[in-house]
């Protein structure tokens, strides 16, 4: 009897998992859906924002604005990694850390040395129980990160470039393919690389000037490039949770088919017992 209730209270505990983690799912599923639109609206400027900055370097203007500086060898680079706050997300966080420690790694291996700029509480604890010095710790961007979260986490970073302290700066995030499809992607956003398809600056015309709108339009592509990964991650998080909810509601449901399986059988046992019982008592009475 102790080993019916036993199961009993198992299949009590399973099923108040699977409900947490149905409404978990739920949940994802309709951020999910939000952030999705975010990234498909963001996409078209982030693009025509790229083939516009991409044409425009130039050894003159590289003496001129800071940031399009290109150095003859990296030396020192920033690494600015982007992971969630909240875990039950699957393997997205750990993807993402392995990411940025090979980078790191390979980093070190070409006598670089990298300076870590973290936003997200997961690396953050993560990095401070390994005992990496982290130069940026950021776990106050939430799931709708704005323009300027973006700015106030690439704003010092950039200033260390265009200084000369660093000489490259990468930024690893999630790619946003679909919901099933979230890899982690290291991408050089400093030097702005050239892209020899891209009309060059001289077939614009600038008005209201060429300094005006380039003082302007720099800052604005690397700070809209953090923007568009962040909001790519939100998407990327809920994607990784919706599918990690989804199994466990779906283990949840075979173990309690086991458990009552289970639970069928030592009742039907436990009744069996007692029905000998009673026979072999009415045979000791006649």
């Amino acid at each position: 009897m102790s080993g019916s209730r036993e199961v009993k209270r198992r299949i009590k505990s399973v099923e108040n998992t699977r409900q947490i983690t149905r409404t978990m799912e739920l949940v994802a599923t309709s951020k999910l859906k939000r952030a999705t639109d975010r990234v498909y609206a963001t996409r078209p400027y982030a693009e025509a924002l790229e083939g516009i900055v991409s044409g425009l370097y130039s050894p003159a203007l590289s003496e001129k604005y800071p940031i399009l500086r290109r150095p003859d060898e990296e030396r020192r680079a920033a690494v600015l990694l982007l992971t969630a706050n909240r875990g039950l997300c699957g393997a997205f966080n750990a993807n993402l850390i392995k990411e940025a420690r090979g980078l790191m790694d390979d980093l070190r291996a070409r006598a670089i040395e990298p300076e870590l700029h973290v936003a997200g509480k997961k690396a953050v604890a993560y990095f401070r129980f390994r005992g990496e010095e982290m130069l940026t710790e950021r776990v106050d961007i939430g799931d709708n990160p704005s323009v300027e979260e973006a700015e106030s986490l690439i704003g010092p970073v950039r200033e260390r470039f265009e200084t000369g302290v660093v000489d490259a700066v990468y930024l690893v995030s999630s790619e946003f393919r679909s919901a099933m499809s979230t890899p982690p992607q290291t991408r050089r956003i400093l030097p702005i690389e050239g892209d020899p398809e891209a009309p060059p600056a001289d077939h614009y015309i600038l008005t209201p000037s060429a300094d005006v709108i380039l003082e302007r339009i720099l800052p604005s592509y690397i700070r809209n490039v953090v923007f568009t990964a962040l909001v790519e991650n939100a998407a990327a998080e809920q994607g990784a949770r919706r599918s990690a909810m989804k199994n466990a509601t779906d283990n949840a449901g075979e173990v309690l088919e086991n458990l009552k399986r289970t639970y069928n059988r030592a009742r039907q046992a436990q009744i069996t017992q007692e029905i000998a019982e009673i026979v072999g008592g009415s045979a000791a009475l006649e």
